[in-house]
């Protein structure tokens, strides 16, 4: 069978909310971590999220 070529990752949110999103990475293809600035719901306003791993 073959192996899974993506792994999930969290963004967490700098704005310290707790605020997270789960997204799929394929790590041969993008080998740094990922950053997006993304609505973060309990600020209410867009902020950056940052990759961290998923426990």
């Amino acid at each position: 069978m073959a192996k899974k070529n993506y792994i999930l990752v969290k963004l967490e949110s700098t704005a310290g909310t707790g605020t997270f999103y789960v997204k799929k990475r394929n790590p041969r293809k993008q080998p740094e971590k990922l950053k997006f600035r993304k609505f973060d719901r309990k600020s209410g306003k867009h902020e950056e999220f940052v990759e961290k791993k998923l426990s």
